[in-house]
């Protein structure tokens, strides 16, 4: 286990090489052993490049207005007298959906309940004991991974037949040609995209539902992001007109906002990898085959990088860190290629519940469960309501 920023930085950025990724085998398994973040080599960096192609700021920039379609939609629902609500399910739920997006589009109801349905059940097998008796969840979710192939592949042979060119991840997987010629085969496109949807939701749904934890728990901090949010919505004509990429750009104190909750929260506490051959460092060796944890909730709690590092100060991200110590997409070649679009989400996700909702957390108990990403206890229950406009935002919208 390695604690200090420059240890993580030998392991995941300048010795990379010496060291794989590695997870166990049913993990692997239930994902696809093609999905990108399972590799090294040519391989992985061809699908790197793919995926960040698909996720880069020039490409989801145009997804603003269909994310925000999904956040109002999501947000309505939870104030329709649904009652407690749990935060962290809702939320799922929304990143799920705005997943399916950036990897396919508009794509059709038929195939969007198609594999929610069967995504559901790989994600509630994805944890359990991997055994593959008739009726367990591992048994249930590796049937349930089937399908979730056959389904993607019945989109590619419809896309094929149409011959749509979309840009979006499934778009970019199917016009990838190596230097050889070679294209990506079925499974492989289904298991990378398989391998995007779980990186992208529990991590988001679980950050998003800090930050609406952290926010209700300070309300002199929520008062000023709903400031700054509600210039915003002055700007727009009181929701009359769409967020812009622009806009989620100049949200600076959501974003510090955003920062401290990734640091405090430390979704992502470590990562895996494995010494693929005997690797000294400092004295130490580490022999071929062990497993090696950089540790990233240590250096994002180590009062000599963030001093009080247990207190929320989103003001301590008024200036940048230092340099390795602040890691919550991971860091080297195999960081989070989606965290732009998971900023995204936050971003737009905020703009809209601070300016038209409230929320209260019920029978408040501090604590954590895992799940395997670190929630709050009991995925944070909380009702939410429509609030009507105030006179504040009354205010911005006659100076708009």
């Amino acid at each position: 286990m390695l604690a200090s920023p420059e240890a993580a930085r030998f392991v995941l950025v300048t010795h990379a090489h010496l060291f794989k990724p590695t997870y166990p085998k049913s993990k692997e398994r239930m994902i696809g052993p093609s999905a990108l973040f399972f590799h090294q080599g040519n391989y992985h960096a061809h699908l790197r490049k793919l995926v960040q192609s698909s996720l880069s700021p020039e490409t989801i920039r145009k997804l603003v207005p269909d994310i925000e379609v999904i956040a109002i939609s999501a947000l309505e629902s939870w104030a329709g007298g649904q009652g407690i609500i749990n935060t962290f399910r809702e939320l799922k739920k929304f990143s799920f959906d705005v997943g399916i997006l950036s990897i396919f589009g508009q794509l059709e109801g038929k195939y969007r309940e198609k594999l929610k349905e069967n995504y559901c059940i790989v994600d509630k097998g994805y944890n359990s004991f991997p055994t593959k008796m008739p009726g367990t969840a591992y048994a249930k979710a590796l049937s349930a991974r089937k399908r979730l192939s056959q389904i993607v592949s019945k989109i590619i042979c419809e896309r094929e037949e149409k011959k749509l060119l979309e840009k979006d991840l499934l778009g970019y997987l199917m016009n990838f040609k190596d230097q050889k010629g070679q294209t990506l085969t079925r499974d492989q496109i289904a298991d990378n995209i398989i391998g995007v949807l779980f990186a992208a939701q529990d991590t988001t749904a679980s950050i998003l539902t800090w930050i609406l934890k952290y926010l209700h728990d300070d309300q002199e901090l929520l008062e000023a992001v709903k400031a700054e949010q509600n210039a915003i919505y002055g700007e727009n004509d009181g929701g009359e007109r769409p967020l812009t990429w622009a806009q989620t750009r100049s949200m600076p104190l959501t974003y510090r906002v955003i920062q401290e909750s990734l640091r405090m929260a430390s979704i992502v506490s470590f990562t895996f990898r494995e010494a693929v051959v005997d690797v000294e460092y400092k004295g130490y060796l580490i022999p071929k085959g062990w497993k090696v944890l950089p540790l990233f909730r240590n250096i994002h709690h180590n009062p000599e990088y963030f001093p009080d590092p247990h207190k929320f100060d989103a003001s301590r991200f008024e200036v940048a860190p230092r340099p390795h110590t602040f890691m919550p997409f991971g860091n080297g070649e195999h960081a989070c290629p989606g965290n732009e679009l998971a900023k995204l989400e936050m971003f737009v996700l905020i703009h809209h519940l601070v300016t038209k909702f409230r929320w209260e957390v019920v029978g408040y108990q501090s604590g954590i469960q895992y799940g395997p990403f670190p929630i709050p206890l009991n995925g944070l229950p909380a009702i939410f309501w429509k609030q009507p406009s105030s006179p504040k935002q009354d205010v911005l919208l006659s100076q708009a």
